[in-house]
């Protein structure tokens, strides 16, 4: 792993010491890189679910061999899928994708009415169904009909290959069902120029562009054209208080729907990517629009905003420009919780989930939502856990008293293993339904965080109950689901998880063995073990080498449900601020101190 960095702060304010508190290790110090076997140079992004894993990994890896992490194997932006095409604009040829008949072209589109559009706006259906209609009616006008309408027929391929993945049971190698649609699509789609002529269905164009690319991993590409989208949303004031007397009540609701999905979108895959949010709340006025057909979709929209907003905030303040601009992240994420748990009563009313009733089938799009709330608290208090895990890789006895020694750390850290068996227990219940998502990344990303945090718990938190390890083990079971379905990226983060499981039962047979490390280098015969040995090792944790003079701190009172035996009980929203709120500066001072005694950065 390779690093540069650069820091904004001056000398003076570096040092001084509310500057010196406690700061999120994943936001601070120097910037981290990573080179994939093609020689591609990546930036870990802070918040990126991707980076996450990668730094834990690297730093497993590191402890155990000695060695910086190799490359070959593991999983990289735009390299699991093969939709490589020639860039220059072809001239449309409705001969050359094999288009569906018109009964399988509906087909297709209403599944991506059922996979897609309870959760965005990806075309307006009146006007895109007319079209499609149009466009089949008289055979022999079918050139003709793409070309007068160019843009609709570029829109059209996209969602057939939508449709295509949805529909299709088994994925072909490296290329995905329906990419030769999307790959034809891109081909076709024209300059920036020409797209500002339409602004509504180019923008609608631009969010299903990023969303297919976010699906098959090529997150970069996603990220920018999302960015082109918001851009020019933006230019034709999507974001603003729009007038129906100037626009229409049609065209002002459409505009309305465009921005709800750019928005969320932006935010997600900005959060994904691990790099700061584009657009403050703050300069978005536009009102939600009503769906007064349907006013369960109009629920599910709210909250989402209200997600994407918080987690907005959590990466603007957790995961500020290098963690020490926005002072103390301890605090930082006291001032983060109650924003999330002020929705926990709003979901559960709204959207209620039958989770340990298996008669009683849940809402595919409840189940979304859900799985985006559990996402927001991990983001919130993953860095705890991280920051405890480099510290048990210098030293697993100072880890283990400074984790006896405040019950409120031990508290957020249970929060956010709680959001793991959360969001795993909502993925099994999909699964037995068959509704997980096998081509739309947001349970398999809900999936990788979860069980990510999940794996690296046992090694920080030596007793923590059964339920944990049962819980990966559900976990590796919806990835095999996913893998059989012919999901590619599934199928390289089960690896790499394995991998880090591996790993990460190596760390303690590693640190058991230090002891007698310096009898063993004494013999010159003697080799390193073999990673096969190292993994037969016990992991028993090892004994203690020096005496520590951290103090229990006095914490709050807390709910009896707070303690990590309870292992995967539901925290209520009274119990998450009774959390934060027992986070105070003493907390913050002790845990900074431990952090710069054990060189956390």
């Amino acid at each position: 792993m390779q690093t540069g960095g650069h820091s904004n702060l001056t000398q003076p304010q570096a040092d001084s010491p509310e500057i010196r508190s406690l700061t999120n290790p994943l936001s601070t110090g120097a910037s981290v890189f990573m080179t994939s076997d093609s020689g591609r140079l990546y930036y870990l992004g802070v918040s990126s679910n991707w980076s996450f894993t990668r730094r834990i990994v690297n730093l497993a890896h590191e402890f155990v061999y000695k060695s910086a992490l190799p490359s070959p194997g593991l999983i990289f932006d735009g390299e699991t899928y093969d939709i490589e095409y020639e860039t220059d604009t072809l001239p449309i040829d409705v001969n050359s994708a094999s288009l569906p008949t018109q009964d399988y072209a509906i087909h297709l589109v209403n599944s991506v009415k059922f996979h897609c559009c309870q959760l965005f706006h990806l075309f307006d259906d009146d006007e895109f169904m007319g079209l499609l209609h149009e466009f089949y009616a008289e055979p022999e006008r079918k050139a003709q009909v793409a070309k007068e309408k160019n843009l609709w027929y570029i829109h059209f391929l996209l969602i057939l290959a939508f449709g295509k993945a949805f529909v299709s049971k088994r994925s072909r190698g490296k290329r995905p069902p329906g990419v030769e649609y999307f790959i034809q699509a891109m081909q076709l789609l024209p300059n920036t120029i020409v797209l500002t002529r339409e602004p509504l269905q180019s923008t609608e164009v631009l969010c299903c562009i990023a969303l297919y690319l976010q699906c098959l991993d090529h997150r970069i590409s996603a990220y920018n054209f999302i960015g082109q989208a918001v851009r020019l949303a933006m230019s034709q004031g999507m974001h603003t208080n729009l007038s129906a007397q100037q626009l229409g009540d049609g065209v002002a609701q459409r505009y309305r729907r465009i921005w709800s999905t750019v928005h969320v979108l932006d935010r997600e895959m900005t959060s994904l990517e691990g790099v700061p949010q584009s657009v403050n709340d703050e300069d978005v006025c536009t009102t939600l629009p009503p769906f007064l057909n349907d006013p369960t979709l109009a629920k599910a929209l709210a909250l989402r905003i209200k997600l994407s907003r918080v987690i907005a905030n959590v990466n603007r303040s957790i995961y500020g420009s290098d963690g020490r601009l926005d002072s103390k992240f301890l605090l930082r994420t006291k001032e983060a919780l109650p924003g999330i748990a002020e929705l926990a009563d709003e979901l559960q009313q709204s959207f209620p989930l039958a989770l340990h009733d298996t008669t009683i089938g849940i809402s595919r799009q409840s189940a979304h939502i859900h799985l985006l709330y559990h996402q927001c608290i991990i983001l919130a208090t993953r860095p705890m856990l991280f920051c405890f895990f480099k510290i048990r890789l210098e030293d697993s006895q100072a880890c283990r008293s400074l984790l006896d020694s405040s019950q409120t750390v031990r508290s957020l850290i249970h929060m956010c293993l709680d959001a793991c068996q959360q969001i795993i227990i909502i993925l099994e219940s999909l699964q037995r339904q068959e509704l997980l998502e096998t081509f739309l990344i947001f349970d398999l990303e809900a999936l990788s965080m979860a069980t990510t945090n999940l794996l690296v718990a046992p090694t920080v938190i030596l007793d923590l109950p059964p339920d944990c390890s049962i819980c990966i083990r559900r976990a590796f079971a919806i990835f095999e689901e996913l893998t059989a379905s012919g999901n590619l990226i599934a199928e390289l983060e089960q690896s790499e998880l394995r991998q880090l499981d591996n790993l990460l039962s190596s760390v303690s047979s590693v640190s058991e063995s230090s002891a007698e490390k310096q009898t063993y280098e004494t013999q010159p015969d003697n080799q390193p073990p073999s990673y096969t040995e190292v993994l037969s090792a016990d992991a028993r944790p090892p004994p203690s080498t020096q005496n520590f003079s951290y103090e229990p701190l006095p914490d709050a009172v807390l709910g009896s449900n707070l303690h990590i035996d309870d292992f995967g009980s539901v925290l209520s929203p009274t119990q998450m601020l009774e959390i934060a709120n027992a986070i105070n500066i003493d907390q913050t001072e002790w845990i900074s101190q431990a952090m710069e005694d054990y060189g956390v950065e």
